[in-house]
């Protein structure tokens, strides 16, 4: 007899644990697998963008990441010669304007001591060998350390197990992409020279792209292209001498790494499958989409799919939605992973480009737009996935009409208020309607209580995940019913 469990997650990476502590948030029972022996020891991911930690805040727990890691407030980018822009973080629509540097390592023990404190703990050298949707579950195959296999049965199965996901193999999905023609070195160690330290640094240098990511007091991620590759070509693993010899010669000399922690060479893929879901088996993270690293924004937009995703599973399992509000997972987060993919490849592109008549150009256009603090603005809040929304999605409503303040399918301003346990929509507006909606489908609204006080006028449901789902005027209110109406399972 197969065990059974409501969702086992595969891959405990930031992705995989996020959506854990999510479901455990809101109620919902997990098991979550790894076939790696231990956590990641490496920085990896440097990145928490200013969207990631305002969802973090929302399910309250945003503090542990800002005291495990610090603020940085720009972008500087020069050819080692002369500054080309500065790009500040300072002007993003946030309640967290800056990025928050923290190695992949301190993110991911952050996260699973939280699911720990919550009793649930990885289970470590496990690996998915295989799995069959039945329609009504999931059976799936786990090998064990010592090599005997248990059968389970959960009523859903996540994959979040990486660019080599067991799960999407599983499922046959196509891995479209490529691989880009160039080498890379990347290079975790301490430096000294480089100020100030609370800035990305980038040198488009006229043989190639230098960049630094400050990771903690003098502690740099170095980041470097090493030019052209040929197909299947393997780049070995950079000297500590060749990292400080490119560091001399496309920064500058006073810049010296000692005491290295990483040092690897890599290629970059891009590669997204077309569907983040088949039946009862969803992708997330990595193993959905990987992205040059680029803008940072990989690890993030896997936690946004777990953010997403986790809400509406929690609310069909409870019994409080209808299933096909999972629908809307695949075509919302699939959307958000063509354009990141598509951004951080332009990213790429324009960093690594070798004709000196277009580096020319380049370096003259950028330091013109970074003149205009819209431009400015623009690039920030893009960079921090600020301006993410979900206008096209089955669910958002576009019948409804409001003057001012955030539309259907635009991201929500504020901290959403603490309601029960459990994922519910956050009725703002005139309170007795927000009332009388949260009245009728008490198991998918809670009111706002003492919010949006220059809006009082206009009736909006948000979403778990701080997004509009229905906005309208306080003469929609049998509108805001029917939307909800959509979504209840009675």
């Amino acid at each position: 007899m197969a065990e059974h469990s409501t969702v086992l997650i595969v891959g405990a990476g930031p992705v995989g644990l996020t959506l854990a502590n999510e479901l455990v948030r809101h109620g919902v029972a997990v098991r979550i697998v790894d076939k790696a022996p231990a956590p990641t020891d490496k920085s990896k991911a440097l990145v928490l963008w200013s969207r990631s930690l305002e969802l973090f805040d929302d399910a309250g727990y945003v503090e542990q990441f800002l005291a495990g890691g610090f603020p940085a407030h720009g972008v500087q980018i020069s050819t080692g010669e002369e500054i080309v822009a500065r790009v500040s973080l300072d002007s993003v629509d946030s309640r967290f304007p800056y990025a928050l540097m923290i190695p992949q390592s301190g993110t991911e023990r952050i996260l699973e001591e939280r699911l720990a404190s919550h009793g649930v703990s990885v289970e470590r050298s496990v690996e998915l060998a295989g799995f069959t949707d039945k329609r009504a579950s999931v059976e799936a195959t786990l090998k064990k350390p010592d090599g005997s296999e248990e059968i389970v049965e959960p009523d859903w199965l996540v994959g979040c197990d990486g660019a080599h996901s067991a799960v999407r193999h599983g499922l046959g999905f196509a891995f479209e992409g490529s691989t880009h023609e160039s080498h890379w070195a990347l290079a975790d160690g301490h430096i000294s020279g480089i100020e100030p330290n609370d800035r990305l640094h980038i040198f488009w240098h006229r043989d190639g792209i230098l960049a630094f990511f400050p990771i903690v007091g003098d502690r740099w991620r170095v980041v470097a292209d090493l030019g052209p590759a040929t197909d299947g070509e393997r780049h070995a693993d950079p000297t500590l001498a060749e990292i400080n010899a490119l560091l001399a010669h496309r920064g500058s000399p006073s810049f010296v790494m000692s005491d290295p922690i990483w040092l690897a060479a890599f290629r970059i893929n891009e590669r997204k499958v077309k569907d983040y879901r088949k039946g009862r088996v969803f992708l997330a993270g990595d193993a959905a989409h990987i992205h040059s690293p680029a803008g940072g924004q990989g690890m993030n937009t896997g936690m946004q799919d777990a953010f997403n995703l986790a809400w509406k599973l929690a609310l069909v399992i409870r019994g409080d939605a209808r299933p096909a509000l999972l629908d809307s997972y695949s075509p919302e987060r699939t959307a958000v992973g063509d354009r990141v993919l598509r951004n951080a490849g332009r990213l790429t592109e324009a960093a690594t480009l070798r004709n000196p008549l277009l580096q020319g150009i380049r370096n003259t256009v950028a330091k013109f737009a970074a003149g205009f603090p819209v431009v400015q603005h623009k690039m920030a809040d893009q960079l921090a996935e600020m301006d993410i929304g979900y206008p096209d999605s089955p669910l958002t409503a576009h019948h409804g009409h409001v003057a001012t303040g955030p539309k259907a399918g635009e991201r929500w301003p504020d901290k959403l208020p603490a309601g029960p346990r459990g994922a519910r929509f956050v009725a703002f507006g005139p309170p007795d309607a927000a009332a009388a909606l949260a009245a009728q489908y008490p198991r998918l609204v809670i009111v706002a209580s003492g919010h949006d006080p220059g809006h009082a006028t206009a009736l909006r449901l948000v979403r778990p995940d701080g997004y509009v789902g229905f906005a309208g005027s306080s003469k929609d209110q049998a509108r805001a019913k029917a939307y909800l109406a959509e979504l209840a399972t009675g």
